[in-house]
């Protein structure tokens, strides 16, 4: 897929791409696979990493900024193009912040980015959001078209952040036509130190089968991403990019691998119980995000296979990296419980949203009769 503009000006020489969040989970990645192609055939020269402090990755030049700073320009001064993973992957830390706040951060920081990207004369500006801004609906197709619409709710959860995100860069396109954006939407992301609303998913003791919904199963490892990355920004790929492993795994291979048992409840008591939960707190995702462990969101890696990427992990190996990253937790609907309310039941069910109402109940009586 071309940008408006054309694909990003091809160059011969050696360019310096920087990282912001660097330090990231997929930051990390990124850097390396970048370095990777430095030591041999691609066209990256100089690995910047940005981000408030270093991170473990040897051979980058590392610069210190907070990345909502209008310093950030200072540190792009000699950067081609710039990488940016907007997708939260540290849900703990998320969840710590609220929503209002976490979202005006997540503007913020894209304007921040973009607007120091455009006034330091960097080239192209690679972002990294979701697959999910896609939304999980009954009638996608599988898979889902790069172009397709964006239909994802948004409300005030990690895919309304990414929403308002994609706006910032839409807005970007028009206000800074010297600047090619590109943004890169991933399926479910698994690796070291991953935590978002679907691993957590897997957390639960049994999987959450819903009326009639038939899932499509869709994994990207950070790895495949970080060299997915890569080849946007040395081939110009634009505007827009998805990536995932090929295919996608059924609700009933997903439990063979995983070896997890279901738990079926109709559509209308998973959501309700859902919005109910997450009203009083108990939840801390909206209902709407039940929609991506119900409904597909797949997508096909269309430009980057044409550029001749392949991803290296397929769907049950990502699952199995997945399962190992979330061995000794256990999740209630993306909240941690610890293993003594996992014990007593609080997380009967996966995503675990009717055990956590019986929990509730049997606690309001123990209370009442005190």
């Amino acid at each position: 897929m071309s940008s408006p503009r054309g694909r990003v000006r091809s160059r011969r020489k050696a360019i310096t791409v920087a990282v912001a969040g660097a330090a990231s989970p997929v930051g990390e990645p990124i850097l390396r696979a970048l370095l990777d192609s430095a030591a041999g055939a691609g066209h990256t020269g100089t690995v910047v990493g940005l981000d408030g402090q270093r991170g473990a990755v040897d051979g980058v030049h590392w610069r210190m900024v907070d990345l909502d700073s209008p310093e950030v320009a200072v540190c792009l001064s000699d950067v081609d193009a710039l990488v940016h993973v907007a997708a939260s992957t540290d849900l703990a830390v998320d969840l710590q912040v609220g929503a209002r706040q976490r979202r005006e951060r997540a503007v913020r920081r894209a304007q921040t980015l973009v607007t120091s990207a455009a006034a330091a004369g960097v080239g192209h500006l690679v972002v990294v959001t979701s697959a999910m801004v896609y939304g999980a609906l009954p009638d996608n197709p599988v898979p889902l078209p790069e172009d397709a619409p964006l239909r994802a709710e948004p409300d005030e959860g990690l895919v309304g952040d990414l929403l308002a995100v994609e706006e910032v860069l839409q807005r970007a396109r028009q206000v800074h036509p010297g600047l090619a954006v590109t943004v890169v939407r991933p399926a479910a992301l698994v690796g070291p130190g991953v935590d978002t609303v679907t691993t957590r998913h897997f957390e639960a003791p049994r999987l959450l089968t819903v009326g009639s919904c038939t899932p499509a199963w869709q994994f990207c490892h950070v790895e495949d991403l970080a060299r997915a990355v890569v080849a946007v920004v040395e081939q110009g790929l634009g505007p827009v990019v998805t990536v995932a492993a090929e295919g996608t795994l059924t609700q009933e291979r997903v439990e063979q691998v995983s070896g997890m048992r279901r738990v079926h409840l109709s559509e209308g008591l998973a959501l309700g119980t859902a919005q109910r939960l997450h009203r009083v707190g108990v939840l801390p995702a909206p209902a709407s995000d039940l929609a991506y462990a119900l409904h597909p969101w797949a997508v096909p890696a269309t430009a980057l296979r044409a550029a001749g990427w392949a991803a290296a992990y397929d769907n049950e190996t990502c699952l199995g990296v997945l399962l190992d990253g979330v061995r000794g937790h256990h999740a209630v609907g993306a909240r941690r419980v610890d293993r003594k309310d996992a014990a007593l039941g609080a997380a009967s069910a996966a995503v675990a949203l009717v055990g956590t109402a019986a929990i509730m109940r049997r606690r309001r009586r123990k209370g009442g009769g005190a």
